[in-house]
């Protein structure tokens, strides 16, 4: 199995500057390959304090310069925001400045912060996002695009550089409603889990997914890649107490963001299954809610940290956990503390576990 870890740059509710949290989260990625993390990856958000890496791609650039081996992974780029020609050619540079080490994830986004920022209608965002990464995905194959869609009608270019090897195995997209795995499903691409419901629930939808990309594509789809808030520490007290303090914090910077609790939440086309999942978790309560995404999230002692990220490859067959190991305003103390705890003593045991396929056969 592989291991990765991500670098978010959250600053809420604005208590340090924004230098100072880029000066620190860029000191954790530098660590990711050194400890002998398989990947490095960020995410793609904008305006507010939620995370602040408006430019994934620009964040896996300038990875690409510091690192000799590890893989860069965005998680994700939110592609309704950005011209798709303009991103194939952003991919490609990535690619052929880090030599193919590049995995590119994909999504659609959710925040109405940031579709109003970018002035794009939501209610447009999952047909965009079909449209946008299928010119992507083809044109990377091809080496060049040519659309004539509903919202690009896109003359034949080149892309330059010009892809030098195959995005096919190595392309993702996250997918958290029912409808968004099916459609990765007949884009013929992987599944990344960025955990915000039950893992029972995601295994099921996983299952059609399956299901469907057999009968489009044939064979088997990839693995999934999970994502997980992860704090380790020798002790499960204090492992337990900045679990909820941080990764609950965390959860709390989620709401704000994308307004969960807002009467327009979830009310946009495309975005139906939002809705409910907003009044499940507005019906729990604060403590409940956040109670709820701890038990999403990998915490604990080491041996805890393992057993968890076992029990999440089983249910998901995931062949790669990405950690998030700075968020909510942890002192960069604590977040190095535990990533280097994590990376020793927990890390070793997970790359050990074979894929849940192999493991099968």
């Amino acid at each position: 199995m592989k291991v990765g870890g991500a670098v978010i740059f959250q600053n809420p509710l604005n208590q340090r500057s924004d230098y100072d949290v880029y000066q620190d989260d860029l000191r954790l990625g530098d660590l990711y390959e050194p400890l002998g993390f398989d990947s490095i990856w960020s995410v793609e958000h904008h305006f507010d304090d939620y995370t602040m890496c408006p430019d994934v791609l620009q964040f896996l650039s300038y990875y690409a310069g510091r690192t000799k081996h590890i893989k860069l992974g965005s998680m994700v780029v939110v592609l309704p925001w950005h011209d798709p020609i303009r991103v194939a050619e952003q991919v490609s540079v990535v690619d052929h400045q880090s030599n193919g080490r590049m995995i590119l994830g994909l999504g659609r986004g959710l925040a109405r912060i940031e579709y109003e920022g970018f002035r794009i209608e939501m209610g447009e965002s999952r047909e965009r996002f079909v449209e946008y990464a299928q010119m992507i995905i083809e044109g990377l194959e091809k080496g060049y695009i040519e659309y004539n869609g509903k919202f690009v009608q896109q003359p034949r270019r080149d892309i330059r550089p010009k892809p030098f090897k195959s995005f096919k195995g190595r392309t993702y997209a996250a997918a958290v409603s029912p409808e968004s795995s099916r459609i990765m499903a007949r884009l013929g691409i992987g599944i990344l889990i960025i955990p915000q419901k039950p893992w029972e629930a995601v295994a099921q939808e996983l299952n059609e997914y399956r299901t469907i990309y057999k009968q489009v594509n044939g064979g088997e789809p990839l693995p999934t890649i999970a994502a997980g808030w992860t704090f380790c520490d020798k002790s499960a007290d204090r492992a337990r107490e900045m679990a909820v303090k941080y990764i609950g914090g965390y959860w709390q910077t989620a709401l704000r963001h994308y307004e969960m609790a807002a009467d327009h939440f979830g009310k946009a086309k495309g975005y139906e299954y939002y809705e409910q999942m907003a009044k499940n978790l507005q019906g729990a309560g604060k403590d409940a809610s956040i109670e709820y995404f701890l038990n999403l999230q990998v915490w604990g002692t080491p041996e805890m940290c393992f057993n968890k990220i076992d029990e999440i490859r089983k249910r998901v067959n995931a062949d790669h956990f990405t950690g998030v190991f700075s968020y909510a305003g942890m002192p960069i103390e604590d977040a190095e503390k535990s990533l280097r705890l994590f990376a020793k003593e927990v890390m070793p045991e997970v790359k050990k576990l074979n894929g849940v396929r192999a493991e099968a056969a």
